[in-house]
């Protein structure tokens, strides 16, 4: 099942739980403190892991060695694999997912372009990835990586969790999409999305994006305006263009 196609509480995020232990008596804060190193070291662990390895490849004892703790601190912070990796997506997915569908809202509410509909909706729904990847509170360059794997990832853990978490934000654009292509069957448009989801997936997790546009336009390296300018026209393509037709399939079966 793909992520697009259709677990625990958000988490509060590691800068509100600093915050939250400054204000904290020094005793108590300094206590804190500890156990927040641990489960900061634990969580860093997982995601460095994940990128490398993906959700089935990491293994408890992987992170256990990695974070230098055992595996007992694992288990009294986050409980299971699953609930570990469970609250990583959302610490770093909801985010993108909340600032998505906003920007979807107000384009709406806004009109589209009539002739570009299409490519306005492709680039809300990669813009916030875009400039979250900005923030180095949010991991820089290295955010386009994690929402690469993370939507890449073959197990059906990582699949499920977030067609479930996010359904609702996938489901307002699958409208968006089906309003601005009424010609496409909703399996048609379907497939379609997954495809271009898929093969985007890991282009944006890399840097070869960025290299390619420096190359072409090095004062535009770093503008998200112009790599989108690149990335949603492509997209648009893909999602109108005509497959199946006669010609075609008898193009093909001479292979």
């Amino acid at each position: 099942m793909s992520p697009f196609e259709n677990l625990i509480s958000p988490s509060t995020g590691f800068t509100r739980d600093i915050a939250a232990l400054t204000a904290a008596g020094s005793t108590t804060a300094n206590e804190a403190r500890t156990k927040l190193s641990t489960k900061a070291r634990i969580l860093h662990a997982t995601e460095s892991l994940f990128l490398q390895r993906g959700y089935e490849g990491t293994s408890l004892r992987a992170i256990t060695t990695e974070a230098n703790v055992n595996l007992a601190a694992v288990n009294y912070h986050y409980g299971s694999k699953e609930e570990l990796f469970a609250l990583l997506l959302q610490e770093r997915l909801d985010p993108l997912n909340a600032d998505r569908a906003k920007r979807l809202e107000a384009l709406q509410a806004k009109g589209f372009d009539r002739e570009h509909r299409v490519e306005q909706i492709i680039a809300t729904l990669f813009l916030p990835a875009l400039a979250l990847a900005r923030d180095t509170d949010q991991g820089g360059p290295d955010f386009l990586r994690f929402i690469g794997r993370a939507y890449a990832d073959p197990s059906d853990f990582v699949r499920n969790l977030l067609a479930e978490r996010y359904a609702k934000t996938n489901l307002k654009f699958k409208q968006a999409f089906a309003e601005a292509l009424p010609h496409l069957s909703e399996h048609d448009l379907a497939m379609r999305l997954n495809f271009i989801l898929d093969a985007v997936s890991s282009t944006l997790a890399s840097e070869d994006v960025r290299r390619v546009i420096g190359g072409i336009q090095p004062s535009a390296v770093n503008d998200d305006t112009t790599l989108l300018a690149y990335l949603a026209p492509f997209l648009g393509a893909a999602l109108r263009a005509n497959v199946r037709t006669a010609a075609q399939i008898a193009a093909l079966q001479t292979l």
